[in-house]
């Protein structure tokens, strides 16, 4: 085998492979994993258990810190499975968004699947690009227009959840730019 870069010969790529991926560093590096799995087991058990909820929000990089201040004053932190895309469930029932659907429902399926949640929880927000990317900017003009497209989007959202997974309970919310969240039933 010829070597035509610069750097050792027991590395992976080129030389004894056994060698490489068992020398000293990486035998610190497993140890360093092993040993905080150890410390911290919720880190090894996350990926299953009994959670609260799924939380589906918006990609709108306004809106993480108010959304984790929110769920943090439910007392849910670390309670709940999330997903998000552009809307929040606007990119789950908009005819604009349709080809997205179907990336949702398979996450919560998985979610319930391995989380055992009893609940979604779908949080839009005010100011949405993708409301009126969706709907068009007559849909979201003014605050009451804006609260009945979103409104109407999330019973859509509720319904269809009940149809596909009617042993879900679905919480709804609308979330202004400083975090307030005005909910819905």
């Amino acid at each position: 085998m010829t070597q035509d870069v610069d750097h050792p010969s027991a590395c992976a790529c080129c030389g004894d492979m056994l060698s490489a991926r068992f020398n000293r560093r990486r035998f610190l590096q497993m140890s360093a994993s092993v040993g905080m799995l150890a410390a911290m087991p919720s880190l090894v058990l996350a990926a299953e258990g009994n959670y609260e909820a799924m939380l589906l929000t918006c990609i709108d990089p306004r809106f993480p810190q108010p959304t984790i201040n929110y769920m943090k004053g439910r007392k849910m932190i670390g309670k709940y499975s999330q997903f998000t895309f552009a809307g929040a469930s606007i990119g789950v029932v908009a005819p604009a968004f349709k080809a997205w659907a179907p990336a949702f429902w398979d996450n919560l399926a998985a979610s319930m699947q391995l989380h055992h949640i009893p609940k979604v929880i779908a949080m839009n927000h005010r100011d949405c690009g993708a409301a009126k990317i969706a709907y068009g900017a007559d849909a979201v003009k003014d605050k009451a227009t804006e609260t009945a497209t979103h409104k109407a989007a999330l019973m859509e959202f509720k319904k269809q959840v009940a149809e596909r997974q009617p042993s879900l309970k679905v919480e709804l919310g609308l979330m202004a730019v400083n975090g307030k969240v005005e909910r819905f039933s």
